[in-house]
């Protein structure tokens, strides 16, 4: 008989490095470490080495930065997915990619399970475990911080010292990070108690607005049908943009985002989260539209908009729903092109100017003046026909 084999979702930090003997001997199972590429930064470095000396009988890295960009990034963005009206979605659209990333390998090496290092309370494990079911419904998946017997990080530490598990931490971080190419978010420690200010030491990339520069940073961003395609007049990949947004935006001190957020699971929970180019790209994207689309469209997207961030933030990516979102999407995006200048400083993103091929403002109808070709006489017969059903209504009830 065959042995088991199991797919991990491997990261290389503690949980995962401990997972990989932890699986090894309680399934008697080979064990396939897949980390995939988001943009990360950290613990990306010896990941085969780690991977492999800690028992796993293979690793896969998988770069998934181009992927992720034009398949999930700009899809959440023409439609104006922020969660509760804030959050960017960095880590919630990462994970169906990764989830899916995960099936693909497991698939392609034969194994028979899947396994991740997510809690047992926080959203994760409802996004990688749907998008499996979703994908890969004949793979069991097993989540072992739900069902292991290790109680605190200590015990994690003690188990892999006993069993020569090559892992550098020794003290636990005061907070969780989770890091891609779209933001960083931060949580734990400190940031648990929601009237404590976040401290400097909380925050990766951007600098305190107090100490940004002195001076704006201005940036120009053109668009076409919705997506980004050069900054400051320079064509460029939706991967180099990011990234470059993502500095540019950071040393002026812009994108830090505070907030109480709805889990999947029921609970309210205190996110501090760190997202420069979503920040930049979201505010312009919103204030193109506002130029380019036609009212009723502008204002029924907001609904498609609130709809497309849960879809993502309660892990259904994998949806018949949120392909036809995209149908919707995609049609509206079509007239969003045109260029806008922003000005960055010390934490603000500022309009100064707006121009689109496709505008429906008309500074002829606008204008108060003599250039004005509004016909104003026409005012009082749509103001009468407009009201009348409020006037009727009014007649009929006074008095009561």
């Amino acid at each position: 008989m065959s042995k088991e084999k199991i797919a991990l979702a491997y990261s290389g930090g503690l949980d995962t490095s401990v997972m990989i003997k932890w699986l090894k001997d309680k399934y008697d199972a080979e064990i396939v470490a897949i980390t995939g590429n988001l943009g990360q930064q950290k613990e990306i470095e010896n990941l085969e080495s780690k991977a492999l000396s800690t028992g796993a009988s293979k690793f896969r890295f998988v770069d998934l930065r181009e992927q992720f960009v034009e398949e999930y990034i700009w899809r959440a963005l023409k439609a104006g997915a922020l969660y509760e009206d804030v959050y960017p979605l960095a880590t919630a659209l990462g994970r169906p990619l990764l989830a899916k990333a995960l099936v693909d390998a497991a698939l392609e090496e034969d194994c028979t399970m899947l396994a991740h290092g997510c809690t047992g309370k926080g959203n994760d494990q409802v996004r990688f475990e749907v998008t499996f079911a979703s994908l890969a419904p004949h793979l069991k998946v097993l989540a072992p911080l739900r069902e292991w017997e290790f109680t605190s990080r200590e015990a994690e530490i003690a188990y892999a010292l006993e069993h020569n598990i090559p892992v550098s931490a020794t003290k636990k971080s005061p907070y969780s990070i989770d890091e891609n190419i779209w933001g960083i978010s931060i949580e734990c420690g400190v940031l648990e108690d929601p009237m404590v200010s976040p401290p400097e030491d909380a925050y990766q990339i951007t600098i305190s607005p107090e100490k940004a520069p002195d001076a704006p940073t201005v940036v120009e961003l053109e668009f076409h049908e919705g997506i980004p395609v050069s900054l400051d007049g320079q064509k460029m990949s939706g991967l180099d943009l990011i990234i470059r947004l993502n500095d540019i935006g950071a040393a002026n001190g812009v994108g830090r985002l505070d907030m109480i957020e709805n889990r999947v699971v029921g609970i309210k929970s205190r996110e501090i989260y760190e997202a420069p180019a979503a920040t930049i790209l979201h505010f312009a994207h919103r204030e193109l539209e506002r130029l380019t689309l036609e009212k009723s469209v502008f204002q029924y997207k907001k609904n498609i908009s609130q709809d497309y961030a849960n879809i993502i933030y309660n892990g259904t990516w994998f949806s018949p729903m949120r392909k036809a979102l995209d149908a919707f999407v995609d049609e509206t995006q079509k007239p969003v092109t045109g260029l806008l200048r922003l000005k960055l400083y010390k934490g603000n993103v500022t309009l100064l100017g707006r121009t689109s091929p496709y505008s429906l403002y008309n500074e002829e109808l606008a204008t108060y003046t003599e250039a004005d070709t509004f016909n104003h006489k026409a005012a009082a017969g749509f103001i009468h026909i407009y009201g009348l059903g409020l006037k009727t209504f009014s007649q009929i009830h006074s008095g009561r």
